[in-house]
């Protein structure tokens, strides 16, 4: 009586298989909230975007997170039946079961529920019309790019983000690099509206690259924003 407001028989069949509390057709409502319930968190994982999901697919993490917490539920609290775990447990595994099917059948709802890839770089620049659109910052692909050894976007061919959410990056051989932005931090830290010196520069936003001459400001054609940077010819060294 310390630890408890109210005394619980074990081994109760009747609390353990269902409660007195229900009816029999509580069942369908239990079956009903497991449908919501599991669209729901597959909804909000879409919307939150495939970084959160990473070597798991969607189904994979909605099964864990959905399951898990029934599970814990019915591990200890002694007002949740063994039998409304179990219709959680069936309803969850046959959506499980039908959207792997749909995925399998239909490659557009493959692409809507689980997402494909897209091109976030190419030819030393982003795209910028589809990379600000995307649940991912600059700093983050920076970083990103930086764990690969690469020094400027001159140096890439393309890149992609995958429906997994890892990044797939292609380089140019060194004697096709091309001028670009560079992604070294301190570099970066160093941009200024004001041109000092001709030649190609980058916009530290986009990456665009524009042959400019000294002047107090220019406007990237690509993202309208004013902070440049020489742009770096290093080659890459691997």
């Amino acid at each position: 009586m310390l630890f408890l407001a109210e005394p619980v028989t074990p081994f109760d069949w009747q609390r353990l298989v269902w409660t007195g509390e229900q009816t029999p057709l509580f069942a369908l409502e239990v079956a009903f909230r497991c449908v919501v319930t599991y669209l729901m968190l597959l909804a909000a994982l879409r919307i939150t975007g495939r970084r959160s999901v990473k070597q798991l697919s969607l189904f994979e993490l909605s099964i864990l997170i959905g399951l898990g917490s029934i599970a814990g539920d019915t591990m200890f609290y002694s007002e949740v039946p063994i039998s409304h775990a179990a219709i959680v447990f069936g309803v969850v595994m046959g959506m499980y079961w039908l959207f792997n099917y749909l995925t399998e059948v239909s490659p557009k709802f493959s692409d809507w529920m689980e997402g494909k890839e897209i091109l976030l770089l190419e030819h030393g620049h982003l795209h910028w019309d589809t990379f600000h659109r995307q649940s991912l910052t600059q700093k983050e692909l920076f970083g990103a790019l930086r764990q690969q050894q690469v020094e400027h976007l001159g140096q890439l061919k393309a890149v992609y983000s995958e429906a997994t959410g890892e990044m797939s990056v292609f380089f140019y051989e060194d004697s096709d690099v091309c001028p670009g932005l560079s992604i070294i931090p301190a570099e970066l830290a160093r941009a200024q509206e004001v041109i000092t010196t001709a030649g190609p520069h980058a916009c530290t936003t986009c990456g665009n690259v524009a042959e400019l001459q000294p002047r107090p400001s220019f406007a990237c054609p690509v993202c309208r924003e004013a902070r440049w940077l020489p742009a770096c010819t290093a080659r890459r060294i691997t």
